[in-house]
């Protein structure tokens, strides 16, 4: 692993400069550091720390710091970076003063099954309460829970983009539901204990996302896409391809959860995505067009005529209009990134 490109890293440092005065000689404690999201803000943490000369800390629990570390070399000398290592439902609570936390741990891939009827709704729901007690614990002042798009369930065809203020919700008979239950719920949480505790509580509702260190044999189409383009001659689309996303590059990304998370009204859910409308069959094309030779995009059935395809997009118009956030790096471009990296590397 390398780290992040020095012009992703630069873009982040120029539209938060305003926000890390609030940082200023204060410690960070940020779970799911070592995941994608969490990497991104980590290490942009870091860079900001040196340049704004901010004498500020973050500690990121793991459960294996070491191999994270070994993966990751270049941060084994960062002097402001600490590991707690533990689980996310009963770590323990390191000494010091937290006046902000992120909780970007979350749990995906445990389907619900014979063995785990929950799937990852336990685990998430436990994960949560564990840091809402961590902050209460620590008197700290502003938390931040990276929650998703998933708890609206279902976003009806005929709706172009989900509003933070639509009232819909996944389904409580769907045990496929689990992930976007457990999110309802930590929300639901981080409100009660942000009332009961007297901090503020932050959420960002996740959509989905492209860029360097996003997973590639994980459930994530475009990660997915960009794997078959290096291994194969065919990149394979499961379904019709008609399914509409969008995504947000993880730069953007950075930004926006450092600015929800300084200058974000408590208990005010942000929906964090791009607003911008793609087919996964379009979305294939243009990971495709950034290889030579360019592979075949393969469909996995053909689609049903008239019937509308399934959307997942959300609206931004509250983080911009509230928080100035923008879109500022477009999906073919953050495909372009994204693909450079993966096949070439970048280092500072």
């Amino acid at each position: 692993m390398v780290s992040l490109p020095r012009e992703d890293v630069d873009h982040i440092l120029e539209r938060t400069a305003h926000l890390w005065g609030a940082a200023r000689d204060k410690s960070i404690f940020l779970t799911g550091g070592t995941g994608f999201v969490g990497s991104w803000l980590l290490e942009s943490f870091l860079a900001a720390n040196e340049y704004f000369r901010l004498n500020a800390k973050i500690v990121v629990l793991s459960r294996d710091p070491e191999r994270f570390l070994e993966q990751h070399s270049h941060l084994k000398a960062e002097k402001n970076l600490d590991f707690l290592q533990g689980q996310i439902s009963d770590f323990s609570f390191p000494s010091g003063d937290f006046e902000l936390v992120i909780h970007a741990a979350t749990e995906q891939g445990k389907p619900p099954s014979r063995a785990y009827p929950l799937g990852p709704f336990e685990d998430n729901v436990i994960g949560t309460k564990r840091v809402l007690e961590f902050a209460r614990h620590m008197r700290s002042r502003r938390v931040l829970i990276t929650s998703s798009g998933a708890v609206y369930g279902v976003q009806p065809p005929t709706q172009s983009h989900i509003t933070e203020d639509d009232a819909l919700s996944p389904s409580t008979g769907d045990p496929l539901s689990a992930y976007g239950q457990s999110k309802r719920v930590s929300e639901f949480m981080g409100a009660a204990y942000a009332s009961a505790h007297g901090f503020d509580i932050l959420i960002a509702r996740l959509f989905a996302f492209i860029g360097p260190r996003l997973p590639l044999d994980l459930n994530f189409a475009a990660g997915n896409f960009i794997r078959d383009a290096m291994q194969s001659e065919a990149i394979n689309v499961s379904g019709d391809g008609t399914t509409i996303r969008s995504y947000l590059y993880a730069a953007d990304l950075a930004i926006w959860l450092w600015t929800i998370l300084f200058q974000g009204t408590s208990g005010r859910p942000y929906n964090v995505g791009s607003s911008e409308p793609i087919s996964i069959k379009e979305l294939a094309d243009l990971v495709s067009g950034n290889f030579e030779p360019q592979p075949e995009v393969k469909l996995g059935q053909a689609a049903v005529p008239g019937r509308p395809p399934a959307r997942y997009v959300p609206s931004n118009q509250r983080a911009l209009n509230e928080l100035g956030l923008e879109e500022c790096i477009p999906v073919d471009e953050g495909i372009r990134r994204t693909v450079k990296w993966c096949t070439q590397g970048q280092r500072d």
